[in-house]
């Protein structure tokens, strides 16, 4: 793949699970370098209307370049996904797409601060006008801090090693780029021995100070129920997560929007009948869906995806879920924080 260049990952797959309606809605919520977007204008009738949500000032860049009245961007939070309907009008969508991985551009751009491959500032904001940069996170945060988001949010067995390799390097002076960053984590890792050797020492420090600065879980947390009530009846909700920690959100979420009660197994041995269970808001439509083998050769960067689909029933949606058009910010559900093993991430820095 060539540098800086952007390939949507299961870009048929995710555009078929939305079950397109030529006339209908669509929210692409991650807009990104709008390769998704674009799939689904294509096949949409001139009736037919995307609203595309992404926090980068570049993702807004290659909106307008497409220059499609049918295409409406927002430069946004997709946990915004309320007011930016509420401002266009719109009241129920026919899909919400969320594609989880950042993009190529952002992780070769090296002003981004996205990656140890190449000397940048060590920023990794989403949205480079908001926040809090990775440097000013590492200046302030606590030893403990440091720790938990890397064990947490990197899966990284010696978060503390590295923690106090970090606190120990910017005593001396701050921590500013990205190379400065990546080579205290391989000496702070040294010869020990890891699982993977072609995974890079400072692989997982960098997803997870990435999450950490842009929160990411909990702004996925944020937008499964708020997407939800947002669809019409039989619309569909397709998310593409690059690593265990968004998968298992993802996958938790729709399984519990899947059964009764949200599957409270204290209900389980109530005796009520199959046919007087309450309808459950979604419906899981087929199994995860990984990239083929080509896909991955293609594109290395696709082989930790994952793609899940579920379709809105007529279920009433559970009370602690918004109002649908309110645009009410909510915490949504409760997801359950299950301990931090899984496979590795895939999306490497």
């Amino acid at each position: 793949m060539p540098h800086g260049t952007h390939v949507s990952v299961l870009l048929e797959e995710s555009v078929a699970g939305l079950s397109l309606d030529p006339a209908g809605t669509y929210v692409d919520a991650t807009f990104g370098r709008g390769g998704h977007s674009r799939a689904i204008l294509a096949r949409l009738s001139a009736r037919g209307r995307v609203v595309a949500i992404d926090r980068d000032p570049e993702a807004e860049r290659a909106a307008a370049s497409i220059g499609d009245a049918r295409l409406s961007f927002r430069r946004a939070r997709f946990s915004a996904l309320d007011e930016v309907l509420d401002a266009l009008s719109i009241d129920r969508v026919d899909g919400v797409l969320l594609d989880l991985g950042i993009s190529s551009p952002q992780i070769d751009t090296p002003s981004r601060g996205f990656s140890f491959r190449g000397d940048g500032p060590l920023d990794m904001r989403m949205d480079p006008d908001a926040g809090e940069s990775a440097a000013a996170f590492i200046a302030r945060a606590s030893l403990r801090e440091l720790t938990e988001v890397i064990r947490d949010h990197g899966e990284e067995r010696l978060a503390q090693p590295i923690a106090r390799a970090i606190v120990a390097a910017r005593a001396v002076r701050p921590v500013a780029t990205t190379r400065e960053l990546a080579a205290i984590v391989a000496q702070a890792v040294g010869a020990r021995t890891r699982g993977d050797w072609r995974q890079d020492p400072a692989t997982r420090t960098f997803q997870a100070l990435r999450i950490a600065v842009n929160d990411e879980l909990a702004e996925l947390e944020r937008v499964l129920p708020r997407a939800v009530a947002r669809l019409r009846e039989d619309g569909r909700l397709a998310v593409i997560s690059f690593h265990s920690l968004e998968d298992r959100i993802v996958k938790r979420f729709v399984a519990r929007a899947s059964a009764p009660w949200g599957g409270d197994p204290r209900l389980a041995r109530v005796p009520i009948a199959q046919a007087d269970l309450p309808v459950p808001p979604l419906a899981r439509v087929g199994r995860a869906i990984r990239p083929s083998a080509a896909e991955c050769d293609a594109n290395p960067r696709a082989r930790s995806a994952v793609l899940r689909v579920a379709r809105r029933t007529a279920g009433a949606l559970p009370a602690d879920w918004p109002a649908a058009g309110s645009g009410t910010p909510s915490r949504g559900p409760a997801v359950d924080r299950a301990p931090v093993t899984g496979r590795s991430p895939g999306e490497s820095p």
